[in-house]
């Protein structure tokens, strides 16, 4: 993966979702003629959408926001199946994760 995980991710989620690129870019706002060009540069590495671009992006493929910046496939798969989990959950899950490293280095 290059330096920016972003093209990649987005590339993979949209691929995941089976939408093209036009039909992405039209959802989340962008002009008919220009949106699959858009996606492509945002695809390619050559431009960066910015954080309002990427949040519409996210929403639109179902994944979360900070999917887009990991740099790995196991912490992109991770943070998708994290953010299924609803708040109680979550908080059920950090603590036996806490809990299981401090037993570790005992």
């Amino acid at each position: 993966m290059r330096n920016n995980p972003i093209p990649e991710r987005l590339k993979a989620a949209r691929t995941k979702a089976g939408i093209s690129q036009r039909e992405l870019g039209v959802r989340v706002g962008m002009d008919e003629s220009s949106a699959s060009g858009r996606m492509n540069h945002y695809e390619k590495g050559r431009h960066v959408p910015d954080i309002d671009t990427l949040r519409k992006l996210a929403k639109e493929l179902g994944v979360p926001l900070n999917y887009f910046f990991c740099e790995d496939e196991l912490s992109a798969e991770i943070i998708c199946l994290l953010e299924q989990l609803d708040n109680k959950d979550k908080k059920k899950l950090l603590n036996s994760l806490k809990a299981g490293f401090l037993t570790d280095k005992l």
